[in-house]
Parts: structure tokens; C-alpha cells; sequence
């Protein structure tokens, strides 16, 4: 791998103004980053240029391939190409799951996750659903960046439709998957489709083409209205880049093509020629072909001693059927026998007699031990493995509690900050020296407090009314008062918490943001942003769904100012006081 003091950076393109556009590789490949755009607008380039870029620097990756369009990249890098079809270097199950993993993390060989040569869909998402199990789990131990993208994202964390056993696994490698240093990278070409909480967790988002309405209407709603009509008219490999790690809120930038042949393009009428691919070690591909040969061998055996098993099942019936009818015969020949009075000498000339029917007992008590030890073995290696299950169940189990155990903690911790920074807290309850002062009623002197830089002149300004100085930048309890008042009103309560549910921001967040409104008066994103100690993208995400509920309104480009509807409210509340 290359020196990280070296490759902080990648060039994937151009902005509108002519300067390189340069991406971190740390935030690359341990954040969470959002690709979409209509087919033909260049989102799959984008992709494919992150990826070599990445590769070209020496740092590994995985790409679950939905339309196997990505073995170009193997023109220039060695990487390995495993799925179903034999184009693949390897055709691999869901028992090479921890392989893979193995292979990606440790050994450091890209992988394309090639699954869609799978006929049954149910084994490319045990396939995804595995590797990306072991990702995470070695992740926790090796805390290395390593990026997992997946295209066609929407096809496992609908928006509409119910997330499955995959879908919740990528979810939460999306959440929690950072700290580890595993990062994701979602592409899809209809981000209606994709599920929100997936797209406003992104700390990275690139917008090409979109048309659609239902599209269109998401641009507006993370970003700003204005870029939902701007985003349709961006020409190919053209996109809104929106990042956390910078000022700028967003950049029009130009994609640069990638370098290696496009197994993506629509096929023409012109030649097609595929380029002259690399490969990867032969003793890797033998290692994964060990695996699936041991499986083939264990299940060849599993076949055998089934059908063992079953001819030695209808050899019992012939044999009990044999005894049956030999037990008729001598039971009819004893009757004739004490019909006559001569039992030694009938029974001795009838067939059925003691020799036969003791061969034949025997004969069968010998295959019922055969049969017997059969199921044993089998019945032994089932147990075996429903042990094992058993095992992994319960530890991910004993691991899915302490999660949830860490993160109510964490909650907690959140809820008791919250608190400290909303009541009279000292530095050690999250409340800093430059906290305003509140103050509920009465003069300075009742609550031991005199304002720095009233002068002689102060006393004149007391009560639950005292001014604010030049020097100071205290809130005053009427003002606090008439902004919880203002809050409880239920058109304005009922606004504002449904902006915070289609939003990345708690209804706490919002009380916060809407007092810096208050008190501060127009602002953009950013400020507003430190202000609360929230990230960009998850302020501005709110601030355009209070603009659209009629809290917000535009005072200027990216300027936002609480409307003339709740400044009359808050009018209102003072004049009734």
C-alpha cells in the first residue's frame, strides 16, 4: 500500500470555476457516500474512477457488481473477479463468505463481487449478505479503510418496500461501520427508491442527471429546492458533489472519463473487442477452488450414504416380506400338521421350517444395524451443525444486545448533555463559558450576577426585562419563554416536528437551531451548523424542511430567516406579556 502522508487525496475531476477537484482517500473509504444519477449521466463512471484512483494509490476494495459491468478495471489492476459465471477467475457460493473477506482485508487483493450470473437470487444475497457479515466482524479487530461499494443499492434498503436480513446488515455497516474504519458507498439511478435514512446518513453525495419528479423532489428536499430543476439539466459527467469535509456547501464539478474499457457501454454496431485482462495469483484461485472441491466431496459423500441408506432400507422390506410369508407357510403347515396329527413329519416336508426362518432373522438384524449405524453418522452431523448454528446464533445475539446496550448508553449521555446545555450547567454538564445567561425574573443582585460592561448606567434597565450590553450575548428568560411559548403553538409544534422526521435532525436539534434564528437572525447552513454542533449536510437537510412547512424562509442565496408568519407569532407572545 501506498505512504499515507503521500495519498491524502485523489483527482477525479473538475469544478465549474476550472480548479481540481480532490477527495480525501480517509473519508472515501471509511465514510458513508450516496451515487446516483439517471443511466447514461455518468454515476457508474464516477464509480469506476473513485475505484481506480483508489487502486492506482494501492488501497483495496470491494465492489458487488449487479450487472457485471465492472472486470474492465482489470485491464490495469490486479483484481480479483469472482461470481458465477466462468468469465469469473473463480465460481464461488456463500461458503466462500469468510474467504473473500479474508482475501480483501488481509491479503489486500480487490475483489468484484460479480452476482449477476446467479440464477437463484436467493444465493447472491446469502452471498452479499455473508461477505459483508465478515467484513464487519474482522473490521472490528483490524480497524483498517477499506471501502464496500454496492450498486443498485435500492434493490436491498427500499424506500417502499421491506428491508430484508442484507439490507439491515448494510444499513448498519452504514452506521456504525466508520468507526471500525469500514466504509460504503451506495450507487443507485433512483434515489426516490433508495431508503432516506441511507441517504441523509452520507457524509459524501454526488447528484448527475436526474429527471424524474420523485427524484428531482430529493434533490430539494438534501440539498436546496433550487438544485431540483438545476439537476436535470447537467450534462454527462457532470454532478452536484456535496461533502462535510468542506465549507463550500455545493460544487458543479466536470468527472473525468475513466481510463479503463467500459464493459458497461451499450453495445454497437462497431467491433467488440475485449482488452487483455489481468489476473491474479494462481495459488489464490486454488485456495478458493480447494473450497468448493472439499464441499462437492462432502456432499458426494452425503448423497452416497443416502443412497446406502436407502437401498439397505427396501433390502429390510424384501427380507420382512420374505418373513411373512415364511411365517404363513409354517403357520399353515403347523394347522395341517395338528390337523393330522403328524406335526414332525408335515413340517418337515413343507417349506418355512426353523433353519430358513432363523437365516432369514439374522440376515435382517444384521442390515437394521447397518441401517441403524447410517443414521446414526448422519443424525451425528446433523447435530453437529445444528450445534454450531446454535453456537453462532447465540453469540450474535450476546453481540446484537451489547450494541444495543452501548448505544442507549450513548443516548443517555446525549440526553443528559442536551439537558446540561439547556438548564444553568457548568462546563463539566457540556456547558461552555461562552453560554448564554439566562435568567427567570428578578434583578441582577438576587441572582449574584452584575452584566459585564453595563457601566454606571445598568441599574436603570432591571427586572426580567434587563438589557443586553455591547459586550455580552445573553438571552433573556422572556425570550426564552416566548420561544418555548411559540413552540407549543400546535400549527408551529406540528410543522416543526414533521420537518424533523423528514429530516437528519432530533426536534432537541431544532429547538437549538430555531433559538439561533431568534436570537441571531438570518443565516446559512455552515454557522448555524457550528452553532449547534451539527454537521452541514444534517442542518441544511433541515432547514429545507422547515423552509417547505413555512418555519423558514429564503432571504438570500442559502440565507434562511424564520418566516413572517412565526415573527409575528413571537411579536404576538411579547406584546402579550
Amino acid at each position: 500500500m501506498s505512504d499515507g502522508g503521500t495519498q491524502r487525496q485523489i483527482l477525479v475531476g473538475e469544478t465549474a470555476d476550472g480548479a481540481n477537484l480532490k477527495l480525501p482517500v480517509v473519508e472515501l473509504l471509511t465514510g458513508r457516500g450516496f451515487v446516483t444519477g439517471k443511466s447514461g449521466s455518468g454515476k457508474s463512471n464516477t464509480a469506476s474512477v473513485i475505484a481506480e484512483e483508489l487502486l492506482e494509490a494501492g488501497y483495496p476494495l470491494l465492489i458487488v457488481d449487479t450487472d457485471g459491468e465492472y472486470y474492465g478495471l482489470k485491464e490495469e489492476y490486479e483484481m480479483l473477479h469472482a461470481g458465477a459465471d466462468e468469465e469469473c477467475d473463480i465460481q464461488i457460493g456463500p461458503e466462500h463468505a469468510e474467504q473473500m473477506a479474508t482475501i480483501a482485508l488481509e491479503e489486500n487483493v480487490p475483489v468484484i463481487l460479480d452476482v449477476s450470473g446467479y440464477l437463484d437470487e436467493s444465493v447472491a444475497d446469502e452471498l452479499l449478505r455473508e461477505v459483508a457479515r465478515q467484513l464487519f466482524v474482522k473490521e472490528k479487530k483490524m480497524k483498517k479503510p477499506f471501502l464496500l461499494v454496492v450498486e443498485e443499492v435500492h434493490e436491498y434498503i427500499p424506500e417502499g418496500g421491506g428491508v430484508g436480513e442484507t439490507g439491515n446488515l448494510l444499513i448498519k455497516i452504514s452506521k456504525r461501520g466508520r468507526k471500525h474504519g469500514l466504509g460504503i458507498l451506495g450507487i443507485s439511478q433512483r434515489p426516490a427508491d433508495v431508503k432516506k435514512d441511507f441517504i441523509t446518513q452520507a457524509n459524501w453525495l454526488v447528484w448527475h442527471r436526474l429527471t424524474w419528479d420523485n427524484d428531482t423532489k430529493v434533490v430539494g428536499r438534501i440539498i436546496d429546492t433550487e438544485y431540483s430543476e438545476l439537476v436535470a439539466d447537467l450534462d454527462d459527467g457532470q454532478a452536484f458533489v456535496q461533502t462535510d469535509w468542506t465549507e463550500a456547501d455545493v460544487r458543479k464539478v466536470q468527472f473525468r472519463r475513466k481510463r479503463t474499457f467500459d464493459a458497461g457501454a451499450t453495445p454497437g454496431l462497431e467491433d467488440f473487442e475485449r482488452p487483455e485482462l489481468k489476473s491474479v495469483s494462481d495459488t489464490l484461485v486454488g485456495d478458493l477452488q480447494d473450497i468448493s472441491e472439499r464441499k462437492d466431496r462432502e456432499q458426494d459423500r452425503i448423497n452416497e450414504l443416502e443412497n446406502e441408506l436407502e437401498k439397505k432400507e427396501k433390502r429390510i422390506e424384501t427380507l420382512e416380506d420374505e418373513l411373512s410369508s415364511a411365517r404363513d407357510v409354517s403357520s399353515a403347515a403347523r394347522q395341517m400338521a395338528d390337523a393330522l396329527q403328524n406335526t414332525d413329519t408335515v413340517q418337515s416336508e413343507l417349506p418355512g421350517s426353523s433353519d430358513d426362518l432363523r437365516r432369514l432373522h439374522e440376515e435382517i438384524a444384521e442390515l437394521e444395524t447397518e441401517r441403524d449405524e447410517l443414521r446414526e453418522a448422519l443424525d451425528a452431523r446433523d447435530d453437529r451443525i445444528e450445534g454450531l448454528e446454535t453456537e453462532l446464533a447465540a453469540r450474535e445475539d450476546e453481540l446484537s444486545t451489547l450494541r444495543t446496550n452501548n448505544e442507549q448508553l450513548r443516548e443517555v449521555v446525549r440526553d443528559l448533555e442536551r439537558e446540561g446545555a439547556d438548564g444553568n450547567g457548568t462546563a463539566e454538564s457540556g456547558i461552555d463559558d461562552e453560554s448564554p445567561i439566562l435568567q427567570a425574573g428578578g434583578d441582577d443582585i438576587e441572582f449574584g450576577y452584575t452584566p459585564v460592561g453595563t457601566g454606571a448606567g445598568s441599574d436603570s434597565e432591571s427586572g426580567a426585562n434587563a438589557a443586553v450590553t455591547d459586550d455580552s450575548t445573553l438571552v433573556v428568560a422572556d425570550e426564552e419563554r416566548e420561544l418555548a411559548e411559540l413552540l407549543e403553538i400546535p400549527w408551529v409544534r406540528d410543522r416543526v416536528t414533521r420537518a424533523c422526521e423528514g429530516s437528519q435532525c432530533s426536534v432537541g436539534a431544532a429547538r437549538e437551531i430555531l433559538a439561533v434564528f431568534a436570537e441571531d437572525g438570518p443565516l446559512e447552513a455552515a454557522p448555524i451548523a457550528a452553532r449547534v454542533n451539527r454537521s452541514t449536510v444534517a442542518v441544511q437537510s433541515l432547514l429545507s424542511e422547515l423552509r417547505t412547512d413555512g418555519i423558514l424562509e429564503r432571504t438570500g442565496e442559502r440565507t434562511y430567516a424564520l418566516s413572517e408568519d412565526v415573527r409575528a407569532e413571537l411579536t404576538h407572545s411579547s406584546a402579550g406579556e
